[in-house]
């Protein structure tokens, strides 16, 4: 198995939230319920096999020396329906796309995350030195959900009845990834506001590095995190909304979306580690309204602040809202002085509640 080591304790994080799956695990039919019980309990697992490699330490992975700086380095690896990580290797670096759909999407979404990071903010991969870029498809049995380890992607290909392949929403690869560069810069502790922000971030750039794909403008783009994943039985669009957040889903077995879109609503509790997937609808909605606000392509100016803010060496591992809120501040200021982006900044925390004095 591949590793990174980087003197931060990299996370588990999931792209499917635990309060999701909590639910579902209740729903009438013993058979979804079943299938949402077993994600959780291997979510569990991968997150102390987590904790363990973090604790016995692994091997650096460096980029090899004569790889090309503005390519990535991709590995592409199949567990054909096992836990093993991260399985045997089925897609290489500049291998022709074969017959497995999974593989060709996982392929070609962490190529679209390499570039929207090289080219809109000149970052080589998420360690910004080139780091190879792993994951793995196929995972498991009807596993529901996707996620980064500290070290890879890892991919299921969902029950069907609930959600479908996970490698279906490039912002999902885009989100987990962001984990990485996360990771690699800020490393904002995976709790309460800090950890909200943490997961905000990864689906700001996820939502970024889809239009990038797509070739989207602020305006034309769905502000959908997770579009395209909710099986055909399920009453939703996606797992969150950017544009608004509490939206996403109303469902007889997920329930309703529960994210809160300003600090009024803002959801005080001590699950899902002080409830990271819930509140990040705060901070998630500040960037839809100053992308918006803006206009044309996000991920130049909006963006470009908001990956000032996560790089740029003063976000503290325990920012809450009003400290990231402030570090954007400065940062439109020190890039754009006094100009329409400040203004959309300070407009976009003060419409969700969050102090910028």
């Amino acid at each position: 198995m591949t590793a990174i080591r980087t003197g931060h304790e990299p996370v588990f994080c999931t792209i499917v939230p635990p309060h999701i799956l909590d639910r579902a695990a209740q729903a009438e039919d013993s058979a979804l319920a079943a299938l949402a019980r077993r994600t959780l309990e291997r979510d569990a697992m991968e997150r102390t096999r987590r904790r363990l490699t973090t604790v016995v330490g692994a091997a650096a992975v460096t980029r090899p020396a004569d790889a090309p700086a503005d390519k990535p380095q991709r590995t592409v690896y199949d567990t054909a329906h096992t836990t093993e990580l991260p399985g045997t290797k089925v897609r290489g670096e500049g291998d022709p796309a074969g017959q497995d759909a999974t593989v060709n999407r996982a392929y070609a979404g962490l190529g679209s995350t390499f570039e929207l990071y090289l080219k809109a903010y000149g970052r080589n991969s998420i360690d910004g030195s080139g780091l190879p870029l792993d994951a793995t498809v196929h995972y498991d049995r009807d596993y529901n959900n996707a996620f980064w380890n500290g070290e890879q992607m890892v991919f299921g290909d969902g029950d069907g009845q609930i959600f479908l392949d996970f490698t279906i929403p490039v912002d999902v690869i885009g989100h987990e990834l962001t984990h990485g560069v996360t990771q690699h810069t800020a490393n904002l502790d995976y709790f309460g506001q800090s950890g909200a922000l943490n997961e905000s971030v990864s689906d700001v750039f996820g939502s970024l590095i889809k239009q990038y794909a797509l070739g989207q403008s602020a305006t034309e783009a769905d502000w959908l995190i997770g579009a395209g994943l909710l099986a055909p039985r399920v009453t939703g669009q996606a797992l969150r909304s950017m544009k608004a957040p509490g939206t996403a889903y109303d469902d007889d077995v997920l329930g309703k979306d529960p994210q809160p879109a300003d600090m009024a609503h803002y959801v005080q509790t001590s699950s899902d580690n002080g409830g990271v997937h819930l509140n990040s609808g705060i901070p998630n909605h500040a960037f839809y309204l100053l992308a918006t606000a803006l206009g044309g392509n996000a991920w130049e100016r909006a963006g470009q602040i908001w990956y000032d803010t996560l790089t740029g060496g003063e976000l503290a591992k325990d920012a809450d809202f009003a400290a990231f809120a402030k570090l954007t501040v400065k940062v439109a200021r020190d890039r754009y002085q006094d100009g329409a982006e400040l203004d959309a900044v300070l407009k976009a925390w003060q419409q969700v509640g969050v102090a910028t004095q």
